[in-house]
């Protein structure tokens, strides 16, 4: 298997568990008997783990090696991926959440830098396509996650079966990649210089969208639940039409963008998305709900790529260090959205929490006009 493929397959695998996870929240809600804004706290434990990680993890993976960092990084990850669903408390839950985030974005960390390598590597253009496979890969786990619980498996188990059946397949594709050249390494320490205009212009725009993403990963399965009262593999279905819809806009992206044009392609892409926004909250079924996360995920799915590309094409600073602010500002987004989403529904409901979303997706709409490549 050519080294683009391997990259791929292990970005397919890398998500796989944490999907199964998605459509348990519901029922780890009731379990400990949360309320929106309880959860929302809980839910926090993931970002904290993610953004405190974020500073080291780079120079931990620069020396260590991208092949590394996955292998060793599937370990760590399949073991940590379980650890929520036998939470007791919600300080556990918090702090499981927290050391899952540890695990995932330095994982995560490692996929990337395996990707740049390959694209360098063989000439080929392959990172969306990675994050493509990512989608289908976290649209898996939610569809397995949804059958185990129409199948009344506990979650403990159905998530550990998930990760540790995935586990050897992910080690056999990671250990296939290249051996790593530039282990060992470090970056250079760069003195402190304040982001363009035209950066926070990109970074304002994929704020709202990444902020979507990760609102709808963590809400979808309790909003059918507790709109619209579903049960069994229905309540963790939303999320699986979102990302099967994430991953068919980001395998159609680049075609495109090359007919129409990267802005032109955001713009109708965010008009989507806001209507998609409006159906999911003044759905009157859950058949409609799903119409409407589905169009969300068309409009949300294209975003971060094509953001990407604007970023690394200004020439203020280095490209890896325009991207670099530029994924802390979409990591930031995905993760902010869950818990605001929280806060908001235990004083006015579901509906309004989710309706929230129209305005950050207003921003990146108007925003879209700075991802004009400046080569």
């Amino acid at each position: 298997m050519s080294f683009q493929k391997l990259v791929m397959a292990v970005f397919f695998l890398q998500p796989i568990a944490f999907g199964s996870w998605l459509p348990r929240i519901p029922e780890i809600q009731a379990r400990l008997e949360l309320g929106p804004a309880d959860l929302a706290l809980a839910l926090l434990g993931m970002p904290i783990g993610i953004l405190s990680t974020l500073p080291v993890a780079g120079r931990l993976v620069s020396r260590v090696g991208g092949k590394t960092t996955v292998i060793a990084g599937f370990f760590v990850f399949s073991v940590i991926v379980c650890l929520p669903a036998f939470s007791r408390t919600p300080l556990q839950l918090f702090i499981a959440l927290a050391l899952l985030g540890v695990a995932m974005s330095t994982l995560e960390l490692g996929l990337n830098v395996e990707a740049d390598r390959a694209e360098k590597d063989t000439g080929s253009i392959i990172m969306n396509r990675c994050h493509g496979f990512w989608s289908l890969g976290i649209m898996v786990g939610s569809l397995l996650g949804s059958g185990m619980v129409a199948a009344a498996v506990p979650a403990q188990w159905a998530i550990m079966a998930v990760a540790f059946v995935v586990l050897p397949f992910a080690i056999v594709a990671s250990r296939r990649l290249p051996p790593d050249r530039e282990a060992g390494s470090e970056p250079p320490h760069m003195p402190f210089k304040l982001p363009s205009s035209a950066l926070l212009g990109i970074c304002a725009f994929v704020f709202g969208i990444t902020m979507t993403e990760g609102a709808v990963a963590d809400w979808s399965a309790v909003y059918l639940k507790d709109v619209f009262w579903t049960d069994g593999m229905m309540t963790g279905i939303g999320y699986t039409v979102f990302a099967m819809m994430v991953a068919a806009g980001r395998f159609s992206g680049d075609q495109l963008k090359h007919r129409f044009g990267a802005i032109a392609v955001a713009r109708g892409c965010g008009v989507a998305a806001l209507i998609g926004i409006l159906i999911v909250v003044f759905a009157w079924h859950s058949l409609v709900t799903l119409a409407g996360f589905a169009l969300v995920g068309v409009g949300v799915s294209v975003g971060f790529p094509l953001a990407v590309t604007a970023a690394a094409s200004l020439r203020d600073r280095p490209a890896a260090a325009n991207v670099a602010i530029l994924s802390f500002m979409a990591l930031s987004g995905f993760l902010v959205g869950p818990p605001l989403i929280g806060f908001i529904a235990q004083m006015s409901g579901l509906r309004v929490g989710l309706a929230v979303l129209l305005v950050p997706l207003s921003i990146s709409l108007v925003f879209t006009r700075m991802l004009k490549a400046r080569f």
